[in-house]
């Protein structure tokens, strides 16, 4: 296999002329959905990558080795790398400093110059202007010919010209911003959401040094610092993805060449399970939809297995076509870890999400590549090669009893005039943009909620039976579970189409709200894994689309006299204590160990209320660490499971 060469430094001619302008910057604020997405959450965790997108492209570039993240006591962010530094002379055509045209004019800088940038990242190039068009207030420096330069802007506009501060001998950006409260409706950053973008920057970027650090104190009063480098870039990353599941063997499948002008870099690995788990990325954008790099891999995988199956493994191939079975090309990928990153120069993204790539160029480049490096690795590896074509037999076979099984599944649809599970108490409304669907582990618990839900909208569905670890078992089992069954009938969605037989379709889904509804403990939480696990590895669309939620029933009632107060935590039961009395005897605590304690009034009023409620939407902000999570929660590995439990249980209003 070949390696990449060595990339050279692009031209180091990077000034004002290399900036150029495209459109101004007027309707960010405006309409701040349209560029970052949306004003929550989301939202306020992309200002933060748009602004280390431009340190990666120096990095891309050659010019930068070391990026450094900070959430200030303040939720402000600073972001400081080492670069060649923004350059700051006299723009040619706006007749101001480049760096000021750079940090107010929408699609301005030199990314849009390939003399200056050969690849770039950042999902819409809007760039270092929309975050500080959305910050209330921004600082920007630049370290460059000795010099420190200066300017700071609120929402957008500038303070003052450039201006010189200080002498350096370094080099550099540093950004300094904080969120417009007046936009976003949350500026609390989270940690673990910049450390998963930090992790997976690093590894799709060998060599690169990323550090992050918190200086917001936790309860003992520390701060936390994290410093993310990785030397051997996807093979590190696609191990780390892997870690929690058993491999088929311990060797990595590695590709990193260029070819038709792309470089091309891609890590396999083959485990026991029966999921695929691919993560393509281009431009260190995670293109979650896919594309054509996507599929030039697919089709590379499935014809090179398929013809060293055919070459070397033809008493086996005979035993299926004895039972009637074909080799598809989704068996080639059971069990499969795969981490694909390209670069591309003009990238076309398309899709729902505009994460989809659209340029047919790039199917052929990597289908080459993976097509040359397979096969000359299952040639070389006849031991590992023999182990990929015995996985990929048992997971013809297993298809045939999944087919089976969705069809069961497909009989009983409503859509298919089979008629919707017995157990569930349906709404009365049919717009499923109001109808609300509560997943109700128990029967006790599903009567209660069936008597204290709003008929009009709200549907209860009682699981009976276990609910299944999906993580763990074959895909016929999973649609041989009853209650996963049910789940799939009662949502109307429709499984598998002639070309992927996995596929969902949800055009028809019949609720837009899916709310898992267990009881405030730890089993309650084991089965609210359990069900987020099945919707993560078989609907992950319904997640994608925001339809998946979490209830949050109270753990406590407090009561005196005529007052009351539901308690969600212990320490705002201690609170309702201490504001009714302390220890006075008329005082009353209820524990409620779980749904089928409480009464339908008191379920209505604190977790089915729309009014009152809580609900916790289920999202997925990066697919790589939601794999690793939902793989180590519920796979095999005990030690890394109780780690986790340890370290994030006090993030869980739950009681043992």
């Amino acid at each position: 296999m070949s390696e990449v060469e060595e990339t050279t430094p692009q031209n180091n001619n990077y000034g004002a002329n290399s900036i150029q302008v495209l459109e101004g910057l007027e309707a960010v604020r405006k309409r701040p959905a349209m560029y970052i997405g949306d004003i929550s959450e989301k939202g306020l965790h992309h200002l933060v990558y748009e602004t280390v997108d431009n340190s990666i492209d120096e990095a891309l570039a050659g010019y930068c080795t070391h990026i450094e993240v900070t959430i200030g006591e303040d939720n402000s962010i600073t972001v400081v790398d080492n670069g060649r530094g923004i350059p700051v002379d006299m723009h040619p055509k706006e007749h101001k400093s480049a760096l000021e045209v750079v940090m107010t004019v929408l699609h301005a800088g030199g990314k849009f110059d390939k003399g200056s940038y050969k690849v770039s990242g950042g999902l819409h190039g809007v760039g270092v202007s929309c975050v500080n068009a959305l910050s209330k207030h921004m600082t920007s420096q630049v370290y460059r010919n000795g010099k420190i330069y200066q300017q700071e802007y609120e929402k957008g506009k500038p303070l003052y010209d450039v201006k010189e501060v200080g002498t350096t001998d370094k080099t550099g950006t540093r950004q300094q911003f904080w969120p417009d409260d007046t936009i976003f409706t949350t500026t609390i950053y989270k940690y673990e959401i910049l450390a998963n973008r930090m992790r997976e920057l690093a590894f799709l970027n060998a060599g690169i040094t990323i550090t992050l650090t918190d200086l917001r104190p936790d309860e003992e009063g520390n701060t936390r610092t994290e410093t993310f480098y990785s030397k051997e870039g996807l093979r590190e990353f696609v191990r780390y993805v892997d870690g929690n599941r058993t491999h088929l063997f311990d060797d990595v499948i590695y590709i990193n060449t260029e070819k038709q002008g792309t470089p091309i870099e891609i890590a396999v690995m083959y485990n026991d399970g029966y999921s695929e788990n691919i993560h393509s990325y281009v431009n260190n954008i995670n293109t979650i939809e896919g594309g054509t790099h996507l599929q030039g891999f697919r089709m590379a995988l499935t014809r090179t297995l398929k013809k060293y199956a055919d070459d070397n493994c033809k008493r086996d191939l005979e035993k299926l076509e004895k039972n009637h079975i074909e080799i598809s090309g989704e068996d080639f990928r059971e069990g499969l870890t795969a981490v694909i990153s390209i670069k591309v120069a003009e990238p076309q993204f398309e899709g729902q999400t505009k994460t989809k790539l659209g340029n047919s160029e790039v199917a052929g480049a990597v289908q080459q590549a993976v097509g040359e490096a397979l096969a000359n690795y299952l040639e070389e590896h006849p031991t590992e090669a023999q182990r990929i074509v015995g996985k990929v037999i048992l997971a013809a076979t297993a298809r045939v009893a999944a087919r089976k099984a969705r069809e069961t599944v497909q009989r009983k649809s409503p859509l298919s005039g089979g008629g919707l599970p017995g157990k569930l108490a349906d709404c009365s409304s049919k717009d499923p943009a109001e109808s609300e669907l509560f997943l109700v582990e128990g029967d006790s618990a599903g009567g209660s909620a069936k008597q204290g839900r709003d008929r009009k909208f709200q549907a209860i569905l009682p699981l009976r039976g276990k609910i299944l670890n999906v993580e763990k078992v074959m895909r016929h089992r999973v649609y041989e579970s009853d209650a996963i069954r049910d789940i799939y009938t009662a949502l109307g969605v429709h499984v598998g189409t002639k070309d992927d037989p996995d596929a969902l379709d949800t055009s028809n889904l019949r609720y837009h709200k899916i709310i898992i509804m267990t009881d405030a403990d730890v089993d309650g939480s084991h089965i609210d894994t359990l069900i987020m696990t099945f919707f993560f590895r078989f609907m992950r669309e319904v997640i994608e689309m925001g339809y998946l939620y979490i209830a949050t029933p109270p753990l406590y009632l407090v009561k005196k006299g005529n007052k009351q107060q539901y308690c969600w935590t212990e320490q705002q039961r201690q609170q309702a204590i201490e504001e009714y009395g302390g220890n006075d005897s008329k005082l009353k605590v209820q524990r409620y160990k779980g749904l089928g304690e409480m009464n339908a009034e008191d379920l209505w009023d604190t977790t089915m209320n729309p009014e009152n409620r809580t609900l916790r939407q289920v999202t997925i902000e990066n697919a790589a660490a939601a794999d690793y999570i939902f793989s180590m929660l519920m796979g095999d590995d005990v030690p890394p499971r109780r780690e986790f439990i340890e370290k994030n249980a006090k993030y869980a209003n739950i009681d043992a």
